[in-house]
């Protein structure tokens, strides 16, 4: 170990290579749940460094991990086992020129997502994902984990904006698909493997982007609705007068935002009355003759005059706009300060997101009477993050995590849905998928992972356990 150590070392030099108490930032995941010690933090600056680090890696024996902006919430950026190595991507964040023709950008994979947002309105251009931990989450960690967020309904999953990649192998060797093309059916499309890989497979070190026009008409609202059933209602209404138009059609409760509102300085809520349901509506056009205000309005009135909508307000200013999703994109942070937490991404066709919510309010009240619910996420593409907090009086879940995620991962499947969204499975949902996922898909993913990666190199322990 310590001749692998000095190898790396003379590879990288002393800003990259990391130990001691210089690895504390990289160890442990956000929540502070998984995490070993690593024998070293290497952070290359380029592609060949981190093949160069692979490669040592590789012919040591020893297992390596891909690190972004470790902001996962399922464990899967960290080690699973002591005295691996962790890759931090963090030196790599060069952006390429935008190319206005073909609406593509190149980047590296260390690029920090809110970064990219800044550097792309001089060009008047929009790489349309937006998450509530985009001013830390890296670009190589977004494609490993197939990252979704609030834009998802229009403009798609991550693997839907990522037409190249290059990406170092398990045994260091670099393929280089970095092919600014939309149409490629030269062979399986390799990069779509590793977009939710989590770095099982190979470490993803540069992509090109799809971009888009930067919207020269926005129009963002904050609805009131009185009960789950509204909210699908006019969520549907709405798609269907101004479908092309939506950009985020986000929702959440009440009792959240009671919790954002209690512990999140500077929120303000902008309605008159309170209500069980709302729903965050923000509606884009390239074009500033498009009257997406009057197209709002239109299916607004319908939805007030059909009961699905009890309030509403529009936001007149950029100030009012950026107010009105903080009262969203706050919801996890308000629900942490709350105090202890069990957090579920699930998704299911959006007409069954009715019966999901209800069927589960069913099951964690039997699991734990009194438990306090907190639904809230992507309304359009029917994926709620459905975290739960104690009864009123109680400080933890006990030993009750593990029923709560199966059944309501359980409930979701039942319903075509998935018990992993967007959040990926990481460590922390590995056991589950092996319960919930048929045998031939875990077997074929695992054939896939012995192919590409025999040694079982790279983030062993995350995706799939390897027996």
């Amino acid at each position: 170990m310590n001749d692998l150590a000095r190898k790396l070392s003379q590879i990288l030099g002393p800003q990259g290579w990391l130990t001691g108490e210089d690895m504390a930032g990289y160890s442990r995941d956000w929540l502070n749940r998984y995490g070993q010690t690593p024998l070293g933090v290497a952070r290359p600056a380029s592609s060949q460094d981190v093949a160069a680090v692979v490669t040592t890696c590789h012919e040591a024996g020893v297992p390596v991990t891909p690190q972004g902006g470790n902001t996962s919430l399922c464990g899967g950026a960290v080690l699973g086992q002591p005295g691996g190595v962790l890759i931090s991507l963090t030196r790599m964040g060069k952006i390429g020129q935008p190319d206005h023709a073909a609406g593509t950008v190149e980047v590296e994979a260390g690029v920090v997502l809110a970064t990219l947002h800044e550097n792309l309105q001089q060009h008047e251009l929009i790489f349309p994902l937006h998450l509530g931990a985009e001013g830390s989450a890296q670009i190589g960690g977004l494609i490993g984990t197939n990252a979704g967020g609030s834009h998802a309904l229009r403009y798609g999953m991550m693997h839907d904006l990522v037409l190249g990649l290059e990406v170092v192998l398990p045994d260091g060797r670099i393929w280089n698909g970095m092919r600014a093309v939309q149409k490629d059916n030269a062979g399986y499309a390799l990069r779509g493997l590793f977009c939710g890989a989590e770095g099982t497979l190979g470490i993803v070190t540069r992509a090109v982007l799809k971009l888009y026009p930067a919207p020269r008409a926005r129009m963002t609202a904050l609805l009131a609705l009185p009960d789950i059933n509204a909210l699908l209602a006019f969520g549907t209404r709405l798609r269907a007068q101004a479908g092309e138009f939506i950009s985020g059609l986000e929702f959440f409760c009440d009792f959240g935002l009671e919790m954002a509102l209690n512990h999140v300085h500077g929120l303000e809520f902008p309605l008159e009355t309170r209500s069980p349901w709302y729903l965050l509506v923000e509606m884009t056009a390239g074009s500033k003759l498009v009257p997406l205000e009057q197209i709002f309005e239109e299916a607004l009135t319908a939805g007030m005059e059909a009961g699905e909508v009890l309030d509403g307000v529009l936001a007149m200013n950029e100030t009012q706009r950026a107010a009105i999703w903080r009262l969203r994109e706050e919801q996890p942070e308000g629900q942490r300060l709350e105090g202890a937490q069990l957090k579920h991404d699930i998704s299911v066709p959006p007409g069954r997101l009715v019966g999901f919510i209800e069927q589960a309010a069913q099951i964690c009240e039997t699991v734990l009477p009194g438990v306090r619910l907190n639904p809230f996420g992507h309304l359009g593409d029917g994926n709620t993050h459905y975290n739960l907090t104690p009864p009123v009086g109680q400080d933890s879940f006990g030993d009750l995590g593990p029923r709560f995620s199966r059944e309501l991962g359980q409930l979701a499947t039942t319903l075509s849905g998935s018990f992993a969204a967007e959040h990926g499975l990481g460590r922390a949902k590995v056991a589950l998928a092996d319960q919930l996922r048929s045998p031939v898909e875990r077997e074929l993913m695992a054939d896939i992972k012995a192919g590409i990666d025999p040694k079982n190199i790279l983030n062993p322990g995350a995706v799939l356990q390897i027996r």
